[in-house]
């Protein structure tokens, strides 16, 4: 048995999610993955040469593009999700049909199992997404906006945190599933004006984008990988760190 003992690091292709407010680049960063195919459950990709599947309508097309690329011949390297929220709302959607009720709270006779049922949905997609990844070596990358949830902390005060826009079960079975998450936002600076503080971007275009890479107060974020705590916002600088492992 000691001959199935695996020994040193293996790479495998990375499962991310980078989160962050509309217009900051999140799919921009996705196209410029290698060979990239997106599963469009959003408008937002006409401005971007980009290889995607007509938009997901509904939860069975989703179900129906991945099987395209599990089982047909492609060259495609990376899966790009576009974005993970609006798949959650396709998920509710199906949640909702099924027990024919009109919000998921109400689904499955209420009590939170309509997120239960969703969640299993969630758990059936990641190992789609997994076998995806070892059959076809494909890297994972879920896009996802940002929102914000205040934190209640028994050791201080509660604060204000960024987070992925997704039920709190589903964000917290994403976030264990992928290899990182990473927080895309601009950087600032924070000055006095008068007798107000204001925050003012730091570089050109409204601030230079970066990727929180460990998570804080500010913000959720982890790294299986050893990095940086903070990263421009591309595809090149996220490999760059993993290469200098």
């Amino acid at each position: 048995m000691l001959d199935t003992v695996i020994k040193g690091k293996k790479f495998e292709p990375p499962r991310i999610m980078v989160y962050g407010p509309e217009g900051i680049g999140k799919s921009t960063f996705g196209a410029s993955a290698p060979n990239p195919i997106f599963i469009q459950i959003e408008d937002g990709l006409s401005q971007i040469d980009c290889h995607r599947f007509p938009k997901a309508e509904k939860l069975d097309d989703v179900d129906t593009q991945l099987n395209l690329l599990l089982s047909e011949e492609h060259e495609y390297q990376t899966l790009v999700i576009d974005s993970a929220d609006w798949l959650e709302k396709l998920i509710f959607e199906w949640v909702c049909a099924r027990f024919g009720v009109s919000v998921v709270e109400k689904a499955d006779g209420g009590w939170g199992n309509g997120y239960k049922q969703a969640l299993n949905i969630w758990s059936e997609l990641l190992k789609k997404l997994d076998t995806l990844r070892t059959r076809k070596g494909m890297a994972i990358v879920f896009l996802a906006h940002s929102d914000t949830r205040t934190v209640k902390d028994p050791e201080s005060q509660a604060y204000d945190q960024f987070t992925p826009r997704l039920q709190k079960l589903a964000a917290a079975m994403i976030t264990e599933w992928v290899d990182a998450i990473f927080f895309a936002t601009r950087k600032m600076r924070v000055e006095k004006d008068g007798d107000r503080m204001i925050a003012r971007p730091i570089g050109a275009n409204g601030g230079e984008r970066v990727m929180r890479t460990v998570g804080s107060a500010s913000c959720v974020a982890k790294s299986r990988y050893s990095m940086p705590d903070e990263l421009p916002l591309s595809w090149d600088s996220f490999m760059s760190a993993i290469a200098k492992q």
